[in-house]
C-alpha cells in the first residue's frame, strides 16, 4: 500500500513532536504531501518555528511537559504519531531535573529515573518512557522514516574520493568499538587515527565528540564512524547526519565519515555531498564493516 493511501484511509490526523534541526520539517513537509493533517508539538528551545505556518494544529510544549503533550494530542484526535529531531538531553543534566518544571504526568513517568534511581537516564530508557506513556492514552508512535524511507541512505560510497585502505582498516577497526557503545546506549560516534580512539559519543552528541577529536589531533586525517545501535529502535534516536556534520568533520580536520546504510537519516544529501567533494571527505555507508565489504564498497 502506497504511504499516501495508508495515510488518507487510516490516519489522517498524524500527531509530531518537533525538535532540534531540519528533520521536523522534512518530516512536516512529507506528511502534508501524503495528504495528511499535521498536528505538531515543537519542543520549547528546540524546534523551527517556520513549523508553525506548515502544520495543520501547532502548540510549542516544554520538554518536561509530557502530560500536556499528551493532552493536546488527545484533544486533536490524534492516534498515531512521531518524533523528529534532536533533544538536547544536556538540558536534564543541568541542575536538578525539577527546575523544568515537569507536570504531573512527568513525574509519574520518569520517578524510576530521577528520583527513586531505580532505573538509568540512557536514550533508550527516557525516549521509551516517553513513548509508552503515550500508548497509555492509545497514541502510538511509529518511526518517522516510514513516511519518508527515501531519507536512510544507501549502501555505498557516496562521495568523489574513498577511503585509503589505511582508512578502511580504521572504520572496521572504529565499528565495532561503536557497535559495543550503541549495545550499552553510550552513543552512536567514534573517532579513530590508526586503529586508536581519539573520542566517543556521549551525553554531549556527535558534533561535540568530532570536535573534541579535532582538538586532540591537532595533524587532522582521521576517521569518524557512526552507526545504530544493535537494537535500534526505529521510531527515535536515529543516527542522523547533515550539513552541520560535515561542516565540523572538515573544521575538525576528519577525512573519512563512516555511516550504516539503512538505519542513518542523511538530511539534504545534495549539499552534503558537495561540501565533502569539496574537502575532499570520503563519505561511505556501509551495512557490516567487514574486510570485503569495505573493500567493495571502496
Amino acid at each position: 500500500m502506497h504511504l499516501e493511501q495508508h495515510c488518507n484511509a487510516n490516519a489522517p490526523r498524524v500527531g509530531l513532536i518537533a525538535g532540534w534541526g531540519r528533520y521536523p520539517i522534512v518530516v512536516a513537509e512529507a506528511l502534508r504531501a501524503q495528504g495528511c493533517q499535521v498536528v505538531c508539538l515543537g519542543v520549547a528551545g528546540h524546534a523551527d518555528p517556520v513549523l508553525r505556518e506548515m502544520c495543520d494544529a501547532y502548540a510549542d510544549i516544554g520538554i518536561a511537559k509530557l502530560g500536556g503533550a499528551i493532552r493536546y494530542f488527545r484533544q486533536q484526535g490524534v492516534k498515531r504519531a512521531t518524533m523528529a529531531g534532536k533533544f538536547h538531553k544536556t538540558l536534564l543534566m543541568q541542575g536538578h531535573w525539577i527546575k523544568l518544571m515537569p507536570d504531573w504526568r512527568a513525574v509519574r513517568t520518569f520517578f524510576p529515573h530521577f528520583f527513586s534511581l531505580t532505573k538509568d537516564r540512557t536514550d533508550d530508557a527516557l525516549l521509551g518512557a516517553i513513548v509508552d506513556a503515550f500508548a497509555e492514552d492509545g497514541i502510538a508512535f511509529v518511526p518517522a522514516t516510514q513516511f519518508v524511507p527515501e531519507i536512510l541512505v544507501k549502501a555505498g560510497t557516496i562521495t568523489k574520493r574513498q577511503p585509503s585502505r589505511t582508512e578502511l582498516k580504521d572504520i572496521e577497526f572504529g565499528w565495532t568499538l561503536a557497535k559495543k557503545m550503541g549495545e550499552v546506549d553510550i552513543g552512536q560516534s567514534v573517532a579513530v587515527k590508526g586503529r586508536a580512539v581519539l573520542a566517543v559519543e556521549a551525553i554531549e552528541g556527535t558534533d561535540a565528540c568530532i570536535r573534541r577529536a579535532g582538538e586532540l589531533c591537532n595533524g587532522g586525517g582521521f576517521v569518524v564512524v557512526k552507526v545504530a545501535k544493535p537494537q535500534q529502535d526505529m521510531r527515535f534516536d536515529v543516527p542522523t547526519i547533515g550539513i552541520g556534520t560535515v561542516e565540523s568533520l572538515v573544521k575538525a580536520g576528519a577525512r573519512v565519515l563512516a555511516i550504516e546504510a539503512d538505519k542513518t537519516i542523511f538530511l539534504d544529501q545534495a549539499k552534503v555531498v558537495a561540501m565533502a567533494d569539496q574537502h575532499q571527505l570520503a563519505i561511505v555507508a556501509l551495512r557490516e564493516a567487514v574486510s570485503g565489504q569495505l573493500h567493495e564498497a571502496a
